[in-house]
């Protein structure tokens, strides 16, 4: 009761409302295809990446909303201030696909200690979750990440997105080129000028090499899961 009481006069019992009601719904509806056991352990990846966004938001003096969560669609943390500069997008872009990676790869270990495939399953969901937030293109976290070094980039995630429309059509990702389109069209026209107010190189350095990295890792990972699964 006291902690109900802290929550009213915090007037936060909202944010905790809508983050728990929209994770039970996701979990309610991914469990009729998948099983409670799975739709659990996905949800809960997800609300750590969004965390990962959260935390790296905050560490930034920035203010952000709870996360939300929408079945077959994902989960989101808004910000409250829409205009950032490259590096500070770059840096809550990253925070969540490390430290979902991070709870995929728990789920792995574990899942190999134990023997038990439901949590390499949820693990494999998990690395392919992140590797699929990375793709170079706004506003996935890979976009986000790659323009501290140059929006040109984002054209790179263009083949991807439609190599993974060809190989299984989702209304998603049609949503995705939806909201890249202005921004490619920006980027074409050289109009993101933001990008030029960085000139120190180890910070697009810095940024390259722990996109290229975490990258890397999830899709070896994913497929080693993947060929252990399958055998």
């Amino acid at each position: 009761m006291k902690a109900l009481l802290a929550l009213l006069m915090a007037g936060k019992l909202g944010k905790v409302l809508l983050t728990g009601g929209t994770m039970f719904l996701s979990i309610f509806v991914y469990a009729f295809s998948f099983g409670w056991a799975y739709a659990v352990g996905v949800v809960l990846l997800l609300f750590v990446h969004e965390m990962g966004h959260f935390v790296a938001a905050r560490n930034r003096g920035l203010e952000v909303g709870a996360p939300v969560f929408i079945p077959f669609v994902g989960a989101w943390v808004a910000l409250k201030t829409t205009e950032l500069d490259p590096e500070t997008e770059a840096y809550v872009g990253l925070g969540g696909p490390l430290l979902g990676t991070a709870a995929a790869f728990l789920c792995y270990l574990y899942g190999l200690d134990s023997g038990e495939r439901l949590w390499l399953a949820v693990a494999y969901t998990g690395f392919m979750l992140n590797a699929f937030n990375l793709i170079p293109l706004s506003p996935l976290d890979g976009g986000r990440i790659v323009r501290v070094i140059s929006p040109k980039i984002w054209f790179l995630g263009v083949p991807v997105l439609m190599g993974a429309f060809l190989w299984k059509p989702s209304p998603l990702l049609l949503l995705v080129a939806i909201l890249a389109a202005p921004q490619l069209w920006a980027a074409w026209k050289g109009e993101d000028t933001a990008v030029r107010h960085i000139t120190a190189p180890r910070v697009k350095w810095a940024y390259g090499v722990q996109y290229l990295a975490l990258l890397g890792a999830l899709a070896l990972l994913a497929f080693e899961v993947h060929e252990r699964l399958g055998a």
